[in-house]
């Protein structure tokens, strides 16, 4: 379930506190750019609920964007087990998402686009009390320099919760330069599941991240206010929105 598009959130938080000498022209961008991503994290938490079972997870993306337009595409892929876990099947998830980004004005960007999150031969339709996991979303977003509020609603079923189509996600948020290369990520966010109120609640994240050139490090302490019940892993029973630290080290290539 990626959260922004992986590779301009990676090039956002941790290469934004890089400086160039005041006198430098900024390189001109070509019209078309391609990028590569890779990740390897202790934990995949999305929107606060851990998909791996509290466990290592292997990530990786490719993204195309058109700089003129701002249009861009792009795909990402993560080891997952929670759809498997549920009774269904399938151990991967491939995000595929397009969008249009821009300025409103010199202070205020934006991006919109639709998302749509793929769980291949997750099986869960078949498995009483789930539909099937693959769920699409449009989102918004608005940042007025480091800082952020996106909107994501789901013109499908939510991740296999039961007649929750048209639910939304809240998600504020900032990337604050700490020098030295060092990024403080803030976080908080919202998860309404309609007409599945025990499955609704509120996430949050603190961190920071680094580019030590060769790779780039984040540690952040995530957690929620998830009902115990509703996220608990049915494999061993262990609260997946549980508060705990997140270590991952990624590349953008």
């Amino acid at each position: 379930m990626n959260k922004m598009i992986l590779a301009a959130a990676l090039i956002a938080a941790f290469t934004g506190s890089l400086a160039y000498a005041e006198d430098a022209a900024p390189a001109a961008k070509p019209d078309n750019e391609t990028s590569f991503n890779a990740a390897v994290v202790s934990d995949y938490r999305y929107r606060g609920i851990s998909q791996t079972r509290l466990k290592p997870a292997l990530q990786g993306g490719f993204d195309y964007v058109n700089n003129p337009s701002g249009l861009y595409a792009g795909a990402w892929l993560s080891s997952i087990k929670w759809t498997k876990d549920a009774g269904g099947d399938g151990h991967v998830e491939v995000d595929l998402y397009a969008g249009k980004r821009g300025q409103l004005t010199d202070a205020v960007a934006y991006d919109v686009g639709v998302l749509t999150y793929v769980y291949p031969s997750n099986d869960l339709k078949h498995v009483s009390g789930f539909v099937n996991a693959d769920t699409t979303e449009i989102y918004g977003q608005l940042a007025y320099g480091p800082a952020y509020i996106k909107y994501s609603h789901a013109v499908t079923n939510l991740f296999a919760f039961v007649d929750s189509k048209n639910s939304g996600y809240v998600d504020l948020g900032a990337n604050l330069d700490a020098g030295d290369g060092y990024t403080i990520n803030l976080h908080a966010g919202h998860q309404e599941v309609k007409h599945n109120d025990a499955a609704s609640y509120t996430d949050w994240k603190l961190g920071v991240t680094r580019d030590f050139g060769v790779v780039s490090g984040a540690l952040a302490v995530i957690g929620t206010n998830a009902g115990k019940t509703a996220y608990a892993s049915p494999a061993n029973g262990k609260f997946l929105g549980k508060t705990a630290l997140q270590l991952t080290v990624s590349k953008v290539f």
